[in-house]
């Protein structure tokens, strides 16, 4: 399991690694805080918007005990996004830039999860649950714009979590450099909510149709060969190519860091799973930056 990176400094020592965790209620911030604390974390969570100025100085004041700190800032902290700015203005005026993880998921996701649960959503209070959501969502939308990372937690298990948070968070770029994530899901799941770009391959011959190669996932050769072999799949990817040649250096010109690709078949475990694979080896052939691929339906069969 990748562990989020200390990069030496030049003097030797190493940078404080500084997470502000944010998101809807509901969307996994505790559980993602409780990741955190499993890897050395001090987590500080639901402290006041007015206290975390004095909270950037302490953790900037010593080194060796604040070496790993995860701040969760949401909707608890009054004015999220007037919050999120003070406190990141104060590490970075610091010297210590933070890196921002947003939690999100589909509102039937979080309407199930306050049932399952029966806690009080922080914004609830004449309004009905799904309001309160709608309303947290325009709240946080600022705040999500400033992320990082995004993660979808609507369809991951704790432990699918814990490997999105951290393969994210170990990942450097340079200035010249973009991190892509690619996702490959099925539609009848739900789009990732935090794809920036989201490609429909169903167009290609399904392999689900053919009995010997339904049991068999995107990663088999033999799913690979049929998907690849149809010759609107490489006029596809030449498409995919000409955009992404075009566009990255685009997004990396803009100030951009990080992009989200969404793939997307039906089912999410033939046709999406191949794409994202071999558009992640082309990627890496260019060396625009790092790659991560995460194939989110593929623990469902």
């Amino acid at each position: 399991m990748s562990e989020p990176a200390e990069h030496p400094t030049g003097d030797g020592a190493e940078e404080q690694a500084v997470v502000i965790l944010s998101g809807l209620s509901g969307g996994g911030k505790t559980a993602a805080a409780k990741l955190f604390e499993d890897l050395g974390y001090i987590v500080v969570d639901n402290l006041p918007g007015e206290l975390l100025a004095d909270l950037a100085e302490l953790v900037s004041s010593d080194l060796r005990r604040f070496a790993r700190v995860a701040i969760v800032v949401d909707v608890r902290s009054g004015d999220a996004s007037l919050a999120l700015a003070a406190m990141r203005g104060a590490l970075e005026g610091r010297g210590i830039v933070p890196r921002i993880v947003f939690l999100e998921a589909r509102d039937d996701v979080l309407i199930r999860r306050f049932s399952e649960t029966r806690h009080r959503h922080p914004l609830s209070d004449h309004r009905g649950i799904a309001s309160s959501i709608a309303e947290e969502r325009r709240i946080l939308d600022p705040v999500r714009s400033e992320a990082d990372v995004i993660v979808d937690t609507s369809d991951l298990s704790l432990r699918q979590l814990r490997e999105r948070l951290f393969a994210q968070l170990a990942t450097t770029t340079r200035p010249d450099q973009l991190a892509v994530q690619l996702i490959s899901f099925g539609y009848k799941f739900g789009i990732p909510l935090e794809s920036d770009l989201v490609f429909d391959v169903r167009f290609i011959s399904n392999p689900y149709y053919l009995p010997d190669l339904r049991p068999r996932s995107g990663l088999t050769d033999e799913v690979r060969s049929y998907v690849m072999d149809q010759p609107v799949t490489s006029k596809f990817l030449d498409l995919l190519h000409d955009f992404l040649e075009f566009s990255i250096p685009a997004y990396i010109a803009e100030g951009k860091t990080r992009l989200t690709i969404g793939i997307g078949c039906t089912g999410g475990y033939h046709r999406s799973i191949v794409l994202a694979e071999e558009l992640a080896g082309w990627l890496r052939r260019q060396d625009t930056g790092p790659v991560a691929v995460f194939h989110r339906e593929l623990d469902r069969s």
